[in-house]
């Protein structure tokens, strides 16, 4: 009688009956697909709440400033009053989120609607970011492979260590030194592309390089390390003892192993990238959200500040995401967590 008793309250408390459950929600991509939605939602809430802080503590006030100094105290508290900062903070908050929902990220002290600001230099910077990104990932990888098959067997060991140095010394050189290396030789020694600006298509190759050229002198060694590990495994020399072509091993078997590892570890230096993209932007002049967020700063036009470091944060998470969607794809084992353990 308890235990009857027992299993009605769980069927009562129950939010969702089984019988209601499709059949699909419990597949490994509908799990996968529910973990990838709700992370999205907490660090979209999680960013709401970083941005709004960034005007609740940074010291400074922003009325003062759009006022003007030569302003008296009636005119700056008129200002603060027009921009809503004399209300509490969770008035502050409630108008902050209806921004953000309306899709105007809130109002510039200086520019007019954040949002218009951020979708006019958004392009920018994006497509510097995804361009670096896709060409670290294919020149890392076969870079990595390629170095790997070469010096295989300690063969061609001069190869081995001028790959490990070379990589180790352009990955240690900060971004703007290298877009500063980059703008010297190839704009004003050779002109053969533009130091700065955006004025044409050729104007994207020297940010893009100065991005990407770091990441992928990282990326390769470890891709490296990921191939030589991957000779000395059974699934390589079972494919060897099956009298295999060796482009077929490489393409059929190594490759999506080691592409495994590179697209974990893209994963990782995707935010230095995006961080490595608003530093770049200084170097070369570049009318992307990096420039918007300095001059902001410079400034203190919090919101600007604000809607730009939500909008690359969810950006950052997206990417994220779409490398894990690309994991999933190439090796299932990782739709369900604990697996490849």
């Amino acid at each position: 009688m308890k235990t009857d008793t027992l299993q009605a309250d769980s069927r009562l408390f129950s939010v969702i009956p089984p019988s209601l459950i499709p059949s699909w929600s419990t597949t490994p991509w509908a799990r996968f697909a529910f973990r990838k939605v709700g992370t999205l939602l907490l660090s979209f809430i999680i960013l709401i709440f970083v941005t709004f802080l960034i005007v609740q503590l940074i010291p400074g006030d922003p009325a003062r400033l759009v006022a003007g100094l030569e302003a008296d105290q009636a005119q700056v508290e008129q200002v603060r009053r027009d921009l809503g900062l004399d209300a509490p903070w969770w008035v502050q908050f409630g108008h902050y989120v209806q921004n953000i929902f309306n899709g105007s990220l809130g109002y510039s002290y200086r520019i007019g609607t954040v949002g218009t600001q951020i979708l006019l230099r958004a392009p920018y910077t994006l497509i510097v970011a995804f361009s670096a990104i896709v060409i670290t990932l294919l020149v890392a990888i076969l870079a990595g492979i390629g170095v790997a098959v070469l010096t295989r067997a300690g063969r061609r060991r001069w190869l081995d260590v001028a790959f490990s140095w070379v990589t180790a010394f352009i990955d240690a050189i900060p971004v703007y030194v290298r877009g500063t290396v980059l703008i010297i030789v190839f704009a004003l020694s050779l002109s053969v592309l533009p130091a700065g600006g955006a004025q044409s298509a050729s104007s994207f190759v020297l940010p893009i390089i100065a991005l990407s050229i770091g990441p992928v002198c990282s990326l390769s060694r470890v891709v490296r390390r990921e191939a030589e590990s991957a000779f000395e495994s059974d699934f390589i020399r079972t494919a060897e003892g099956w009298r295999l072509s060796r482009n077929r091993i490489n393409f059929k078997y190594l490759l999506p192993n080691v592409a495994t590892s590179a697209l974990t570890m893209s994963g990782l230096m995707l935010s230095g990238m995006i961080g490595g993209a608003l530093i770049m932007e200084q170097v070369f002049s570049w009318p992307g959200l990096g420039t918007s967020v300095v001059n902001a700063i410079i400034n203190r036009d919090y919101p600007v500040v604000q809607g730009t470091i939500l909008v690359l944060g969810m950006v950052a998470v997206i990417i994220n995401i779409i490398i894990d969607m690309v994991l999933a794809l190439i090796d299932p084992r990782t739709l369900t967590p604990g697996s490849n353990s």
